[in-house]
């Protein structure tokens, strides 16, 4: 029962995580950061690129090998990452679309407590950590503001792009659908999700591949050997992307992207009270508010449950 509760509580951590990943300025990594299996899912992906894996496999090991990947979590969790994507796809284009003021109050309340969950694990905080924080909530408030680039979404480009934004995905603070959308590729992909276009979809998973191999371990290096420092830069890439995800956003320029629709281009944050004045929309406040309240409340409450699953598997085993 306590494996099924255990599973259960990993897939919907997976649908979490998808769900953010299919939003500019959230990051899926941060979800998994704050809920307690980042160092997991680091240690599963890293250990398809080390060479002694695969030895289990090439000696027919394959319980080892299933082992030695974490096999049963990434499957539990990548399978809840994948259902999230594929349904939340249309969902969230839709509020994108039609209620941005709305969807985007939600995802503000959950990057903001999430640089406390972030924040909080630095186990030292000096002046070498203090820059590094400094140093991370500049590159994400730059990256926040790059202009969207016009690309040919080629299958190369879908590849490279793929491969470019899953190592933002998993890095908490850094949106990979946000570099998707400064490469020019988000409309592509999201669109193939949503019409199920497998070409593009497999073409665009294969260069996640590659670069979950290239980055997975790297990260995973820096967290156990510069943990805090590491941390301390995560926390500033959360905060500096807190500038994307504002929700009262007035327009300044618009570009037609590859279906001929115009979209924005160039943006900037103004105040919810003055939001109706300069572009005569409803700011929705008192809801804007209290779906910040809600992504807070969502965070604090995962949080919760993976400490107490966390707490009960650890007294499992010492009995």
């Amino acid at each position: 029962m306590n494996k099924l509760r255990s599973a259960l509580l990993l897939f919907l951590k997976g649908i979490a995580m998808g769900a953010a990943d299919v939003v500019p300025g959230v990051s899926g990594g941060t979800i998994a950061f704050i809920t307690g299996i980042y160092g997991h899912l680091l240690d599963g992906i890293g250990a398809f690129s080390s060479r002694d894996t695969y030895q289990y496999l090439i000696a027919g090991e394959f319980k080892l090998f299933w082992r030695r990947i974490n096999g049963s979590f990434l499957l539990v969790l990548m399978s809840g990452v994948g259902v999230s994507i594929v349904s939340f796809a249309k969902v969230i284009f839709y509020f994108l679309t039609n209620h941005p003021e709305t969807i985007w109050s939600f995802f503000f309340g959950l990057v903001l407590v999430s640089c406390f969950y972030v924040g909080k694990e630095v186990c030292e905080w000096n002046i070498k950590s203090s820059l590094t924080l400094l140093a991370g909530v500049f590159i994400a408030y730059q990256i926040t503001e790059m202009n969207v680039v016009s690309i040919e979404p080629t299958p190369l480009m879908v590849f490279c792009s793929g491969a470019i934004a899953i190592c933002a995905m998993i890095l908490p603070g850094i949106s990979g659908s946000f570099i998707l959308l400064t490469m020019g590729m988000y409309g592509h992909i999201i669109g193939a999700l949503k019409e199920l276009n497998v070409e593009v979809i497999v073409i665009f998973m294969a260069g996640n591949a590659l670069g979950l191999l290239l980055f997975s371990r790297f990260l995973g290096w820096l967290l156990h050997r510069h943990g805090s420092i590491t941390l301390a830069f995560l926390t500033g890439l959360l905060v500096g992307s807190l500038n994307k995800v504002w929700p009262w956003k007035l327009t300044l320029t618009f570009r037609t992207n590859s279906h001929g629709v115009q979209v924005p281009l160039l943006q900037e944050n103004v105040s919810p009270f003055s939001y109706q004045a300069l572009t005569g929309f409803d700011p929705h406040l008192s809801l804007g508010i209290g779906l910040m309240l809600a992504g807070v409340l969502l965070v604090a409450g995962l949080s919760f449950a993976g400490k107490k699953f966390r707490e009960a598997e650890g007294s499992a085993q010492a009995d």
